[in-house]
């Protein structure tokens, strides 16, 4: 077997752990700073080393089901000590207080996949 490929499949974790994070932002959050914050989370995640992956996108649902939930983040973790890590990050906690004037509703759903 090629050994790149090999390696590939050795290192191709059989589950993961998703965060995923729901946002509906309030009438304060001009379209600048809601710009910031989507730049700042992706910034975060490319900060800390425990985060696997991370994406993101605005709701294009036609199903009208969102409740006004318009950004979704999708942070994954390899485990949940990389998740236990993540949340009281000090660079964590200083993106949750920059965004919490803006934010009206935020869900937040882990997951393992299967």
């Amino acid at each position: 077997m090629n050994d790149r490929l090999e390696s590939n499949i050795v290192n191709t974790p059989t589950q993961l752990l998703r965060h995923v994070v729901l946002f509906n932002f309030n009438d304060q959050a001009t379209e600048d700073v809601v710009n910031q914050i989507e730049q700042k989370f992706a910034v975060l995640a490319k900060e800390l080393n425990v985060i696997h992956d991370f994406e993101w996108g605005i709701n294009n649902s036609p199903e009208g089901l969102d409740k006004g939930l318009t950004h979704c983040f999708l942070v994954t973790f390899l485990s949940e000590n990389d998740r236990a890590a993540y949340l009281p990050h000090p660079k964590h906690k200083e993106f949750v207080e920059f965004i919490g004037p803006y934010v009206e509703d935020v869900t937040v759903v882990d997951y393992w996949t299967k």
